[in-house]
């Protein structure tokens, strides 16, 4: 007759939901998976097939109840590692939503918004048009797998136990936010100084002929310029958008190393 103790059972359960946790906050906060799109079934069966997949090939799990405040407070802890994870990424996808805004904004755009399911919220359609290029070229680049392999290799910086994260992690998170701004900026300052010079030309004509509306023009040539200045930058939008990827993979080893330094 097959028997087990209480112990037993508490272990095989840690072994299990502790990795858990870890890969559906990531599912929670990373781009493509935290889409409001994809149903919450699909999450959670995925995080359960990845978990048991991988739970054979992890470092042995402390002998930790789940059931005990110890326990709920690792598992918490997993959670918080995985949001961490997928917000890292979720940066660099807002850094693409800031460069539409300010494209959008100095074409006159600004009063176009579009629901965006990602964001849950009111968006910008040119930020909207940016965003699924930018989750086309994730997908093509099999970043979502990228994602599923640093949770899983962040058992390897960040093994499951007692111990407490390093501050010093939560601190990088915070500095790397100055990414949003950055690399927003870098994206759209092409298609910015076009539009730029398209202003100072419209306020040239006007100088110069006084009687022009410019309200009457200005709009119209605004707009053709903007979208023909994002034709003919959609050549050279992927290869930059690819290294912005690069980059966020490579803050997330950093964040990761930051916060197993206790």
């Amino acid at each position: 007759m097959l028997s087990f103790t209480y112990d037993q059972l508490a272990a095989w359960l840690g072994a299990f939901l502790y990795p858990l946790a870890r890969l559906l906050g990531m599912f929670a906060s990373a781009p493509v998976f935290s889409n409001r799109s994809v149903p919450v079934r699909v999450r959670l069966a995925l995080g359960l097939g990845i978990s048991i997949a991988i739970v054979p090939a992890l470092p042995p799990m402390p002998p930790i109840d789940p059931g005990s405040y110890m326990g709920l407070l690792v598992l918490l802890w997993q959670m918080l590692i995985g949001i961490a994870i997928g917000f890292m990424m979720r940066l660099v996808f807002a850094a693409v939503d800031m460069a539409g805004s300010l494209v959008g904004m100095q074409m006159g755009l600004s009063f176009a918004i579009f629901f965006s399911p990602t964001a849950g919220g009111q968006t910008a359609v040119l930020s909207e048009f940016l965003g699924l290029v930018a989750t086309l070229l994730f997908l093509s680049i099999n970043g979502h797998l990228l994602m599923v392999d640093a949770v899983v290799r962040s058992f390897e910086w960040l093994p499951i136990s007692t111990a407490p994260v390093a501050a010093e992690g939560w601190a990088f998170i915070a500095r790397y936010a100055v990414t949003i701004f950055a690399l927003g900026l870098l994206l759209s300052l092409p298609m910015l100084t076009a539009l730029l010079v398209t202003n100072i030309a419209l306020g040239i004509l006007t100088r110069a002929a006084p009687q022009l509306n410019l309200f009457a023009i200005g709009f119209p040539i605004s707009l053709a310029m903007g979208i023909l200045v994002l034709m003919l930058s959609m050549n050279y939008l992927g290869p930059v958008m690819v290294s912005f990827f690069e980059r966020g993979f490579g803050a997330i080893d950093a964040m990761l190393m930051a916060l197993g330094r206790v």
